[in-house]
């Protein structure tokens, strides 16, 4: 069964729609109630707003990148619960006073409690209020303390030695997580780690201290089956070798090294490396291997193991070493490298049988989880402190945040930038003010586009630190003449930043009905000029064209005389014909006025002008009644639930054009100034001086002045006659 609304709204008019007004806690309070059709937004990125990005990352509490509806009503209810004064997150203060803290509920009492416990771990015991600085460095916060409730315990928690040993192994075998504290520590995951390793390594050596052959050598065992490993593959090839040279005398030359093999090494600096690829000992039918006297000197060192580990303890003090004793050594090392290969993954090794097996059979482990259990019981009173920090952050931003989500009584009102403004541009004597970040100008420009406003997309660099960004500025004021893609301007960012701006992309809309109005009249300047400089190129090419003719002729001897032509009678009719045409053309022209008094022509020439311009003033009046946000921001993520229009003069407020202060003053005399011409100014007091004449004449005052003389009696002479 759907809510009853009990709470009673108040709305204001603004952007052509109805917005709900947020002035008391009680709004804020009561915001699941109000329909969310009379939201003015219903979503919006939880990035790339002129806001705290923490504050909005723990609204959003699905962690989604979107702040939505849902959200701002859970973030409101829980803020204005916790609070004595729900009035209090009008004021927007960034100190948290705790005092405002309602500490009824559970919830409240334990934010309060770990704020206190805040202050006093800063040295703040006797403070008032709390503020973003002071929960900002968890580090600092808990540098004192050992249990934090993080389920860490760092060394220092630990105050048995015994224990201690064993978190300091663990923190050596596992890694080392940080504590709330900043210290190295371990966790209950490390701990279980540590000893299910240390568990299986011991199984694993159990096994085979119950079977002698697999440790020919005891624990020693590990380091000579290593040893005999490091020199096996050589060891073998040195003896196949010999049995090879054995078998037919022709190839010992073969498998010795060749002269050309030592050349080869004589042209680079030795080193005993250098000589690793060719065989352990000169090659001989039936030779036995040397242990120490005429190895390879790359090979002396493993085979020096090779004797001190696994030769020696097994089959004495020997110079050499026959085929069949190498076979029997690796025969007894067979079982022990089958067990080897069975060996537990982990970290433990490196403590030495005795030690895993000491902290086995100790108390370590029990003692190490009931220190790590000691600090999690703690994790409610620690956990609050971020319950500390949304409260903090929600007393400070919350009020504003919805001042830009569910009305905008921020952007329409003009007291501050809306969340959403980037910045101002400065461009072509004029400020933009709604400004905002794009990721994608295609892509948004396409969306944005509907919005019915003049939009310049501009790249934005700042040249010290080369960061970038773009940005797409709504102009609203002023004409179009020089906006065009390449030209430069200054974009100051909401932190004062200046970044070097360019029009990269426009979406031509009206700007204003002034605009519109002259529209017509410059396209036909354009255009008109646009001929002149055609004709005016093709006169000079075909100046320069007749110049070299006539340069080319000079080096000809003149050709003979052409017969005069006759004059062409057709030619010449044709010629009639036309200036006839254009002397009938401009009579009928003139015939249209001669029934229209003079002083009738300042009002025809009005009515003229306006038909021209009516059209585009028509068009851009029904594009500017549509101009509205909502496909501007829907194109940067928001969901805008309304079309939040931007009239011709709130538009106007929004981009600022030139005008110099009130009271300057402007020195004349630009010695560097274009002179004007008189003509401009003669022709238009010749037209007036001849309405005027004309007026006068018409109405018989020159026919009275002149006593008959001149002119045509008036109407009244006309009737009394």
């Amino acid at each position: 069964m759907a809510e009853i609304p009990t709470h009673t709204w108040n709305f204001f008019s603004a952007g052509g729609f109805s917005q709900v007004e947020l002035a008391t806690g009680a709004d804020l309070a009561s915001l699941g109630q109000l329909d969310q059709k009379l939201w003015v937004a219903l979503a919006c990125p939880a990035k790339g707003l002129e806001f705290d990005d923490r504050t909005l990352a723990l609204i959003d509490t699905d962690h989604d990148g979107r702040i939505r509806a849902p959200e701002i009503v859970a973030a409101a209810q829980w803020a204005t619960g916790l609070l004595k004064d729900p009035d209090d997150l009008l004021r927007g203060a960034a100190a948290l006073p705790l005092a405002a803290i309602a500490d009824g509920s559970p919830e409240g009492a334990r934010i309060l409690a770990s704020a206190r416990q805040t202050l006093a771990n800063l040295g703040k015991a006797g403070a008032a209020e709390i503020s973003l600085e002071d929960t900002a460095d968890t580090t600092k916060i808990f540098a004192a303390t050992l249990f934090n409730g993080d389920g860490i315990i760092p060394e220092a928690a630990a105050e048995d030695p015994a224990e201690r040993a064993a978190l300091v192994d663990i923190l050596a075998c596992q890694g080392a997580r940080t504590d709330r504290s900043g210290a190295p520590g371990i966790g209950q995951e490390q701990v279980d780690a540590f000893f299910a390793e240390a568990e299986a390594y011991s199984q694993w050596w159990a096994a085979a201290e119950g079977d002698p052959g697999r440790l020919p050598l005891g624990e020693a065992t590990v380091a000579a089956q290593a040893a005999l490993q490091a020199v096996r593959a050589k060891v073998d090839d040195y003896f196949s070798r010999c049995a090879l040279a054995g078998y037919d005398p022709l190839a010992l030359a073969a498998l010795n090294p060749a002269e050309a093999d030592y050349l080869a090494l004589a042209g680079q600096d030795l080193v005993p490396a250098a000589s690793a690829a060719l065989p352990l000992a000169r090659i001989g039918p039936g030779r036995p291997l040397p242990l120490r006297d005429g190895l390879n000197p790359a090979w002396a060192a493993p085979m020096a193991a090779l004797g001190r580990l696994v030769v020696e303890p097994l089959l004495g003090p020997l110079g050499s070493l026959e085929e069949a004793q190498w076979n029997d050594l690796r025969g007894r090392f067979q079982a022990f490298e089958d067990w080897f290969k069975d060996k537990p993954a982990g970290t433990v090794e490196a403590l030495g049988l005795a030690r895993i097996r000491e902290l086995l059979a100790g108390g370590a482990r029990a003692g190490l989880t009931a220190l790590i259990a000691r600090d999690q019981a703690l994790e409610p009173e620690a956990d609050a402190i971020e319950a500390v920090e949304k409260l903090i952050r929600l007393h400070r931003d919350l009020h504003r945040l919805c001042l830009n989500f569910v009305n905008f009584r921020t952007f329409y009102h003009r007291q501050e930038p809306a969340i959403f403004q980037a910045g101002t541009l400065y461009l072509d004597q004029r400020s933009c003010e709604l400004t905002m970040a794009v990721e994608d100008p295609a892509r948004h420009a396409t969306m944005a586009g509907m919005a019915g406003a003049y939009l310049a997309y501009c790249e934005c660099v700042r040249r010290a630190t080369g960061e970038k960004r773009t940005i797409v500025a709504v102009i609203s004021q002023g004409d179009d003449d020089n906006l065009m893609v390449g030209r430069n301007g200054i974009f100051y960012d909401r932190k004062g930043n200046d970044w070097d701006a360019t029009i990269s992309r426009i979406v031509s809309n009206p700007i204003s009905l002034r605009q519109a109005f002259w529209a017509p009249y410059k396209k036909i300047v354009k255009v008109v000029e646009e001929q002149i400089a055609k004709r005016a190129a093709a006169a000079n090419a075909h100046t320069h064209g007749e110049i070299g003719k006539t340069v080319e002729g000079t080096a000809k001897p003149a050709p003979a005389k052409p017969e005069e032509k006759k004059v062409d009678v057709g030619t010449v009719a044709a010629l009639g014909v036309a200036v006839g045409a254009i002397s009938t053309a401009l009579a009928y022209f003139m015939g249209l006025f001669k029934g229209i008094a003079p002083w009738q022509f300042p009002l025809l020439a009005a009515a003229l002008a306006l038909a021209i311009s009516l059209p585009s003033m028509v068009l851009a009046f029904m594009q500017l009644r549509k101009r509205n946000l909502g496909p501007i921001l829907d194109a940067n993520g928001w969901a805008l639930n309304a079309r939040a229009r931007i009239n011709v003069p709130f538009g106007a407020s929004l981009t600022g054009i030139a005008k110099l202060p009130p009271g300057s003053t402007v020195t004349a005399g630009d010695r560097f100034a274009e002179k004007r011409s008189l003509w401009p100014r003669l022709l238009v007091l010749l037209f007036l001086a001849w309405w005027a004449m004309s007026y006068l004449k018409e109405e018989g005052w020159i026919y009275k002045w002149t006593d008959g003389r001149h002119g045509k009696p008036g109407p009244e002479i006309h009737e009394k006659r």
